[in-house]
């Protein structure tokens, strides 16, 4: 083990690297860097800011702590939770395109590996690529059930981890594949609805934070302006 691994081990419980491991994992390309590689900068940019505030500001050394668990947590939302966020909101626009053209191919009579192959040589965005994986790893020579479940690991949008959980199981247990197809594609439809539907929802409140922020201020220059005016001179 590594001098870094060591350090790492000392200061995070095995169970938070694995969970940073696995979310980091989740960002698929978009992951640059591994767990003891981002804990590593966290912990020594945190110490930096902290010894800046310090330098900096008057009284730093009551401020100091403040600015560097800020900092320490701003850190984890802007390179993990923000992207892993961002991530499952395009896995989960992308995964109705994928799953329909998936449904035209099963329903043409390929099995489902076949469809697979057909449907990611056809469709060109992220929920394709995951799949493209497990098809290269089906070439290694693992099941495709095994690549399927393994697949899940990589994926953090739930509606798609439980598509492949429902494909799978109709696959093991003899079901019909096309028939689970119609029915995820109708639940994805609805769900897309729902969204829309929260987004609408969500103005009104946006409207009322912009109307507190900069029209009622505006407005009350304009009303009391004059008297402000009078009262100066």
């Amino acid at each position: 083990m590594s001098e870094k691994n060591k350090f790492i081990r000392k200061l995070y419980r095995e169970k938070d690297v694995k969970d940073i491991e696995r979310k980091i994992r989740c960002l698929g390309s978009d992951a640059k860097i591994d767990a003891g590689s981002f804990i590593s900068l966290r912990v020594y940019t945190t110490i930096i800011v902290f010894i800046l505030a310090i330098f900096i500001f008057e009284n730093g050394y009551i401020y100091a702590p403040f600015i560097a668990i800020i900092y320490y947590f701003l850190f984890y939302y802007v390179f993990i939770s923000n992207p892993l966020k961002k991530r499952i909101n395009k896995l989960d626009k992308e995964a109705l395109q994928f799953f329909e053209i998936l449904t035209l191919t099963l329903k043409s009579g390929r099995n489902l590996e076949q469809s697979l192959r057909v449907t990611c040589d056809n469709v060109d965005n992220e929920v394709s690529e995951e799949f493209k994986k497990a098809l290269f790893e089906m070439d290694f020579g693992k099941s495709l059930m095994e690549a399927l479940n393994d697949m899940k690991k990589n994926i953090p949008s739930e509606t798609i981890n439980n598509i492949i959980l429902n494909i799978t199981g109709a696959s093991q247990f003899g079901n019909s594949i096309l028939e689970t197809m119609y029915n995820q594609i109708d639940f994805l439809r609805e769900k897309q609805i729902l969204d829309v539907k929260g987004q609408i929802n969500k103005i009104p409140n946006k409207v009322s934070i912009v109307s507190v922020i900069f029209v009622v201020p505006l407005i009350m220059l304009l009303v009391l302006g004059p008297y402000l005016i009078e009262f100066i001179s």
